[in-house]
């Protein structure tokens, strides 16, 4: 085994010359040829975020909300695990902040969010429920839901058969739990369907109203793909492994889906790779490289993508990655994230 200071500067040497490459491809509007893009290519920022107010290891998870009469007034919602969850328009700018929620991970569906908390009150964890308003575009708390994992990673989905809403949070046990969420007016009733053990710790996790997968981050195994609604029981198969003979090296973290695109952080490369939403079949990679207007992102944890037109900023939609090793200047080093134009990615894969 190398010495950490040597694999650290090697892993660094062979991405900035990955990076260097590819930005050979790269024309002045900041767009890749799409026929010169054999594997891994660059792309870059139009916006990032304003850094969260925890320093070290605090920003993670970003879930981006579409405004359902004027998408320009999207905005995202982003975990400050260190102690609060914070909602940021397409500019970056902070919106809300709500102090006192550890939430490791967010998600939404519709108008309703959901963050798990893995420092909850209860000493096992929560998911704490909220409601967006879109005049306002901040969230109003609706419910605390103790769960029986402790709370670390999370998704949602809207079933396409039955219209019900689930949450599935999962812990760094290994354990995954199916929720449902009978939301009525501000009232919440929430019932635990399905609970079993993916083995080794988990995060990441995306649940696919398009294809009735759900797909989960065994970090340093690789991604599994279940079903994802509560009758599927524990059947899996495997999307793509860490480590010799895959595309991720672990951890493999955030997971999003966007156009026909699935796309998973792969933490230890600094990229993310990418695969067909249907077929599963892996497709290529990118990494989110320094730019003009924001720096890249780096030993990235949380992931959203939306091909939905945003306005003027992003008409054809969004990919936002949290940078665990902000550089940007007057960001004080404190984490935050970085917004690209998805059209970046989607143009370069076709």
């Amino acid at each position: 085994m190398r010495p950490l200071a040597t694999s650290v500067r090697l892993r660094a040497t062979s991405a900035a010359l990955a990076l260097a490459t590819g930005a050979l491809l790269w024309q002045s509007t900041g767009t890749v040829q799409a026929a010169a893009t054999p594997g891994r290519f660059p792309v870059t920022a139009t916006v990032e975020t304003a850094p969260v107010s925890h320093s070290g290891d605090a920003a993670d998870d970003p879930a981006i909300w579409v405004h359902p009469t004027d998408p320009s007034r999207s905005v995202i919602v982003t975990t400050d695990k260190k102690g609060a969850l914070e909602v940021l328009d397409l500019s970056g700018n902070r919106v809300q902040r709500i102090n006192g929620d550890h939430g490791n991970n967010v998600d939404l569906r519709g108008d309703i969010v959901v963050s798990a908390d893995d420092e909850a009150a209860n000493g096992d964890g929560a998911m704490h429920i909220y409601r967006i308003d879109p005049a306002t575009r901040k969230l109003t708390h609706l419910k605390d839901v103790a769960t029986e994992v402790t709370a670390h990673g999370i998704c949602m989905y809207t079933s396409p058969t039955s219209g019900k809403l689930y949450a599935y949070p999962n812990s760094t046990s290994g354990r995954v739990e199916q929720w449902e969420l009978a939301v009525r007016g501000d009232e919440v009733t929430a019932t635990s369907v399905r609970l079993f053990d993916a083995g080794s710790a988990v995060e990441g996790c995306y649940a696919d109203e398009k294809t009735g997968r759900l797909y989960l981050g065994e970090e340093d195994v690789g991604v599994w793909v279940y079903g994802a609604e509560p009758t599927a029981g524990t059947t899996r198969t495997k999307l793509d492994s860490t480590g010799s003979g895959g595309h991720l090296t672990a951890d493999a973290e955030g997971i999003t889906a966007a156009g026909r695109y699935l796309i998973v952080s792969s933490q230890g490369s600094n990229d993310f790779a990418v695969y067909d939403r249907t077929g599963g079949g892996y497709l290529g990679r990118f990494a989110v490289a320094k730019g003009t207007a924001a720096d890249g992102c780096e030993d990235t944890d949380g992931i959203d993508a939306t091909a939905a037109p945003l306005g003027a900023k992003f008409p054809g939609g969004v990919f936002v990655c949290q940078d665990g090793t902000n550089s940007a200047p007057g960001t004080s080093g404190n984490q935050n994230f970085k917004l690209v134009p998805f059209e970046r990615i989607s143009s370069v894969l076709g």
